[in-house]
């Protein structure tokens, strides 16, 4: 059973910084493309991030493509995604997930709990 969990999120002022983890169990971390995703109240789940299984591919919304960088380490089964200059609108539940595609919800098998990042102005 695959099982995911983030951390790191948390309140933080306009202009800062947060770096997100996801810890990885239950299969061979290193094969899957990870992801990041993020869910504002009333909206829809939206792609933030992704990193293919070796590392060597990173995808970004082009909204968070010059403030966030994913970044995975396959010896610690870990992904994380560093925010900088956060804005209000980045106010979300950030969910980490494991999948075999890129940019849709569909095309992610597992997913973590969430982690909220609250961002004030």
């Amino acid at each position: 059973q695959v099982q995911l969990v983030e951390s790191g999120g948390g309140l933080v002022q306009a202009g800062g910084s947060l770096r997100l983890s996801c810890a990885a169990s239950g299969r061979i971390f290193s094969s899957y493309t990870m992801g990041w995703f993020r869910q504002a109240p009333g909206k829809e789940r939206e792609f933030v991030a992704a990193i293919s299984g070796s590392g060597d591919r990173l995808y970004y919304a082009d909204s968070m493509k010059s403030r966030f960088t994913i970044s995975r380490g396959n010896a610690k089964n870990t992904v994380h995604l560093q925010m900088n200059s956060l804005k209000p609108e980045d106010t979300a539940v950030y969910y980490c997930a494991e999948g075999d595609g890129v940019f849709g919800t569909a095309q992610y098998n597992y997913w973590g709990q969430g982690t909220q990042v609250t961002v004030s102005s």
